[in-house]
């Protein structure tokens, strides 16, 4: 039997993905209250019950896990402990210092190889490589709700207040990072799609765009994105997860790019 894969919902993997590639999406909790939404990750218990029903359909081959980063919730934590109950790595977990569908690449490419029978060793190290050739960018058409989340600090949300009211935010190592001080949606646009021409530097990349209650918006980032993406790139373009929509705001855009080395490393669609 195959290696299974193991990932949370702020993956973002469309339903059918997850179906084709028999990866199991084990769902971040979303609360509702007077003030709002809020979020809360995935507990121990919980993620031990998901890799040990895995464990029993996979025999002995393992649970691979990449969940959102450490910096971002304590899901990661928590899979390491649950990972820790079940003996000789049968449940490796990744840090992925990422989010969204950089992670959902990364668990796409590994299901792939574990689909046509590679161990768990080498579904680890795509994933981790899949991880290593990606780059996440958010546009945020308003600051104030990941302002109130505590996703970023109070430095990096004064200088997007102060420089930019349509600020454009990177994921570096599991921290959301000022990388583009805009005023206009168009000129965030324009900005994001050279932040991806100029990491793709000429190679095929395949670029995810997951919207907030933006779709239009987000198409119009699409058709910019096609009419200058090197030739073998792909484009999706999806809804955003609710546990990020929470935090992010409505209007915002978040891009995922895994840029390619090899043909073959192209994500699987």
């Amino acid at each position: 039997m195959p290696v299974r894969i193991v990932t949370d919902s702020s993956s973002g993997l469309p339903a059918d993905v997850v179906e084709e590639l028999g990866i199991t999406v084990v769902d971040l909790h979303v609360m509702s209250d007077g003030d709002g939404s809020s979020t809360a990750g995935l507990s121990s218990l919980e993620l031990v019950a998901a890799y040990a029903r895995q464990l029993e359909r996979g025999g002995d081959e393992g649970v691979l896990a990449l969940h959102l980063a450490k910096e971002l919730s304590s899901t990661w934590s928590a899979a390491v402990q649950a990972a820790a109950v079940f003996p000789e790595e049968q449940v490796r977990v990744i840090e992925t210092g990422s989010v969204g569908m950089a992670v959902g690449a990364a668990a796409m490419t590994a299901a792939k190889l574990a689909s046509e029978g590679a161990d768990l060793q080498t579904c680890q190290d795509i994933a981790e490589d899949t991880l290593a050739r990606s780059a996440t960018w958010v546009y945020l058409h308003g600051i104030e709700d990941i302002r109130r989340s505590g996703r970023i600090s109070t430095g990096t949300a004064l200088s997007a207040t102060l420089l930019a009211t349509k600020p454009i935010m990177s994921i570096t190592d599991g921290r959301l990072e000022l990388v583009g001080k805009t005023r206009t949606q168009e000129k965030a646009f324009t900005r994001l799609v050279e932040l991806v021409i100029e990491r793709a530097d000429g190679r095929p990349v395949f670029v995810a765009i997951q919207h907030n209650d933006a779709a239009e918006a987000a198409a119009h980032l699409e058709s910019m994105l096609e009419q200058v993406l090197p030739d073998g790139s792909s484009l999706m373009t999806l809804p955003m997860e609710r546990t990020l929509a929470v935090h992010t705001g409505a209007g915002a855009i978040g891009v995922s790019a895994v840029f390619m080395s090899q043909p073959e490393d192209l994500v699987p669609r």
